[in-house]
């Protein structure tokens, strides 16, 4: 029986990570647009989403810099909105923590919420797979993601407001993350979590500086991780 060679799984996760395109297209698109919008220039825009490949917080931090928001506070809920970075990074380690360290900065660099989302459900489904083969979809992922997020960014600063404040361009994050979310529920603390943070996010909407959003990010991490420590949903 022949082993898949990696560039199959690379191509592979070319294919899954191909879909969410539809999204990300409109996501970056927007950043573009917002971001000449409130004063930066395309060049600035486009370095931006090159340096910092995450859409969420990248609005968070234009939306805070509109408000003249002192600037330690734009950095820390920008830090606070990619905390779940940190999070990712250690559910990849026991499948890609023995690769290379110039794979694993790769890996690093162009891990967003896509790539991490789609390589671990692959993972957890084929734990035959080798490092070799994981890192080739992990990557594959990312190949049709990344480029898409930076061409749109280009594309939206170069449009900028010539776009009609009629096209409701912003419905891209929340399906963003719809999208990413669901699949991600399969167990009770799981959906514990999210529940948490959904409910600690419509109760602290109106602190400052988007405070509550850090705050219900430690609410959900919190009573995900209670859940788990005490067995929730598990059978007996």
């Amino acid at each position: 029986m022949s082993i898949p060679q990696p560039s199959g799984f690379f191509i592979k996760g070319v294919l899954n990570g191909a879909p969410h395109t539809l999204v990300i297209g409109p996501f970056g698109f927007l950043f573009g647009v917002v971001a000449t919008e409130a004063g930066l220039s395309v060049f600035e825009a486009l370095s931006f989403s090159v340096l910092v490949v995450a859409g969420a917080a990248q609005l968070t931090a234009l939306e805070l810099m509109q408000d003249n928001t002192p600037t330690v506070i734009v950095i820390l809920s920008s830090l606070a909105l990619n905390l779940r970075m940190a999070l990712y990074s250690a559910s990849l380690t026991p499948h890609l923590g023995t690769a290379r360290f110039w794979q694993r900065m790769a890996a690093a660099y162009t891990m967003v919420d896509q790539s991490y989302a789609t390589s671990i459900l692959q993972y957890e489904n084929n734990p035959q797979m080798s490092v070799p083969q994981k890192l080739a979809f992990f990557f594959g992922v990312a190949t049709p993601v990344i480029p898409i997020w930076y061409a749109l960014t280009f594309l939206g600063a170069l449009v900028g407001q010539s776009v009609p404040a009629e096209i409701p361009l912003d419905f891209a994050t929340s399906l963003t993350f719809i999208a990413l979310l669901a699949p991600l529920l399969r167990t009770v603390p799981h959906i514990l979590a999210a529940l948490a943070s959904v409910i600690a996010g419509l109760l602290f909407h109106a602190m400052p500086y988007n405070l509550g959003i850090m705050l219900a990010g430690v609410i959900g991490m919190s009573v995900g991780a209670w859940s788990e420590q005490r067995g929730i949903g598990k059978r007996r």
